[in-house]
């Protein structure tokens, strides 16, 4: 699809992957509360390697952090669950297909958060349509 598109800023996109969040419906939205959100423009070098992408642009976004209900009350953590939006690629793929620019973020917030509760494809999808 060709056209012309003003692409949000660093911070506007971030508004966009925060309203996806406070869209969920609960008890979703509550459970994620520990979960930080991080947008930056690409994955970094480790994590293409790691990944063995051919392109940063491969990937959307990442979840890094211990499933929902897999935590060991005995082991203390050190960091916490993070979910990643990479910009780029994301403007990449609307540049792409023409699709609505906050539909694609918010079906990347879900897809990630469906790794942090270990939802299958189907759970959500159905999560997705709950979602307005």
């Amino acid at each position: 699809m060709t056209g012309v598109y003003a692409e949000p800023s660093l911070d506007e996109f971030t508004a966009l992957a925060h309203d996806a969040l406070k869209a969920l419906p609960e008890p979703v939205g509550e459970l994620i509360d520990g979960v930080a959100l991080h947008v930056v423009d690409l994955p970094d070098a480790e994590t293409v390697a790691e990944m063995e992408l051919e392109s940063p642009y491969d990937l959307l976004g990442l979840y890094s952090g211990v499933p929902f209900g897999e935590e060991d009350g005995f082991v203390v953590r050190h960091d916490v669950n993070h979910i990643f939006l990479y910009r780029k690629p994301i403007l990449a793929y609307w540049h792409a297909t023409g699709e609505a620019l906050d539909r694609i973020v918010r079906h990347v917030v879900i897809h990630e958060i469906g790794h942090h509760f270990r939802f299958s494809d189907e759970d959500m999808e159905a999560l997705e349509a709950q979602v307005p």
